[in-house]
């Protein structure tokens, strides 16, 4: 059995239907379906009624639903303790997306260092329903994120704090030929090359959903699926596409003119959110939070 189709079914009872339990989950309800049914061989009872509408549960899949939860509260929170035990050295962490790990991060805590002194700051990566499930688990002190308005309801929760700590923007970029003009545009007769992220990943989501639809009659090609940042960066640099990108993914480069922005395709503002769950769990997390919110009211100022 595997975690996620605990997460998978908790949304399923949440959702009260497949196709917003696939969405909220960022996978396909195709895929979302197949893991449900795996749980359901796995255990070898139906949870699901599949053909009442609205959706019910079993009477096995409300006796399991719990379970469930407590299950995932169990899995997370024995991994967190043998994490602690593992760690000698006192320090705070955060888990986020790979992007803001490359584009954010670095720069935001340099300037919150001084208040943090020696402390040590532990930062993993996952992508977005991965960093969701450690930070609701308790695994990390802060979840750092974009954040979206179909946030899942996990950060929804009151016992959930939430401060915007910095933007980003969502926007359709080219590589410049020699002339400093894109070398692929909007108005061309020839298929647009895209490398997009995954459906199933935060920015793929928003691609699909908001990004695409205003190339209105356009036509674009798929090229390239890559789910870090990073990799779309290389292969645009090399010339093999456009990409919905952060622009402080190619900030250098858009500095410089390497690359442009295509005009005419739609961007999207991002939020990025800093969130913690509960109290502060170290006076060191407590500090990292008060200073956090310092220097978010200094530049709404």
């Amino acid at each position: 059995m595997e975690a996620k189709w605990l997460h998978d079914f908790i949304a399923l009872s949440e959702q009260g239907s497949f196709s917003r339990a696939a969405e909220s989950r960022f996978v396909t309800q195709p895929a979302f379906s197949r893991r449900i049914r795996s749980l359901e061989n796995w255990l070898g009872v139906a949870l699901v009624c599949r053909n009442r509408y609205p959706l019910e549960l079993t009477p096995a899949g409300e006796a399991f639903l719990e379970q469930a939860r407590q299950l995932l509260a169990q899995i997370y929170g024995i991994r967190s303790q043998l994490r602690l035990s593992q760690q000698q050295t006192p320090g705070l962490s955060l888990i986020t997306q790979p992007a803001l790990a490359v584009t954010f991060f670095p720069a935001w805590l340099h300037r919150l260092r001084p208040a943090l002194g020696e402390g040590l700051v532990r930062l993993n990566t996952g992508h977005y329903h991965e960093a969701m499930e450690q930070f609701v688990a308790g695994a990390v002190d802060f979840l750092l994120c974009f954040a979206d308005a179909g946030d899942a309801e996990a950060l929804q929760r009151p016992d959930v704090d939430r401060l915007q700590v910095g933007q980003d923007r969502l926007a359709l970029v080219s590589v410049t030929c020699e002339q400093g003009k894109p070398r692929f545009q909007l108005d061309d007769n020839q298929p647009l090359p895209l490398l997009l992220y995954p459906k199933d990943a935060f920015l793929g989501a928003l691609v699909q959903r908001e990004c695409l639809p205003s190339l209105g009659e356009r036509p674009w090609l798929p090229v390239c699926e890559n789910a870090l940042g990073e990799g779309l960066k290389a292969q645009l640099l090399q010339g093999e596409g456009v990409a919905f990108l952060p622009e402080s993914l190619v900030r250098d480069e858009l500095a410089t003119g390497r690359v442009v922005v295509l005009e005419g395709a739609r961007t999207l503002e991002l939020n990025i959110d800093l969130c913690r769950l509960g109290e502060p769990r170290s006076e060191l997390a407590e500090r990292f939070w008060h200073q956090s919110r310092l220097q978010a009211l200094a530049a709404h100022c």
